[in-house]
């Protein structure tokens, strides 16, 4: 095989790769009309087939930021034509994915806003992108991560995560040095959401199961914004 035909076979070869990877990419990107926003995190097509943001969770009912995140999607994506790329079915039946609207990526435009914070099982190739956006909201205090009056006086003071075969009992400790009773909501990166009174001094609870061994976060709000966050990974 002389250079030149060794060449040309080599370009089809990256073309070749090239062509696959944008057909890859691409594949499961269809577009839909967006019948209904239930939340910050789950629309309904015309099909009546229900999508789940794919990467983020959205404030559930009666949390705080819960009615603004949900008119800021409504906004966005009601009754207008979307792009989605899917990635197979949860276990309530709804379709996982990412939604488009033009080139822009609205699980994207949720967490720069402070509609949603970061949610994966597993890393995809747009988890940077995603993480990026949530630090911004993060670091211009937006959204859920407004600071509320009392930050400073609320502290997380332990978060005893790792249950074992031995000894299953998660521990959660604050102290509430705001001279005031607080009403707190509190909950990890899934769905499991806990409303609390906490007076002055030590605040200790059990939990079984809540918060996962390898990677998790805790997220602390009162009525006026966040009180304390914190996220690990094993």
């Amino acid at each position: 095989m002389n250079k030149k035909t060794l060449i040309i076979l080599l370009l089809i070869l990256f073309l070749a790769n090239i062509y696959y990877i944008l057909l890859n990419e691409n594949i499961f990107l269809e577009s839909f009309y967006v019948k209904r926003v239930i939340d910050a995190d789950t629309i309904v097509l015309e099909n009546d087939i229900k999508v789940r943001l794919k990467g983020i969770n959205a404030p559930e009912k009666g949390m705080i930021y819960y009615e603004e995140s949900v008119n800021f999607l409504k906004d966005l994506i009601e009754n207008k034509s979307v792009k989605i790329k899917h990635y197979g079915q949860d276990k309530y039946n709804r379709y996982l994915g990412y939604v488009f609207l033009g080139n822009e990526n609205i699980n994207k435009i949720l967490l720069m806003n402070g509609y949603a914070h970061l949610y994966y099982y597993e890393i995809d190739n747009y988890y940077n992108n995603l993480k990026i956006s949530e630090g911004f909201a993060r670091q211009n205090n937006l959204g859920i991560w407004k600071k509320s009056k009392d930050y400073n006086c609320f502290n997380l003071i332990e978060l005893d995560y790792n249950d074992s075969a031995e000894d299953k009992n998660e521990t959660l400790i604050f102290y509430n040095d705001c001279n005031k009773i607080l009403n707190i909501t509190f909950k990890d990166d899934a769905t499991h959401v806990y409303s609390r009174e906490i007076k002055q001094g030590y605040y200790i609870e059990s939990f079984i199961k809540i918060f996962n061994n390898d990677k998790d976060s805790l997220y602390v709000w009162d009525k006026n914004g966040l009180l304390e966050f914190y996220r690990y990974s094993n």
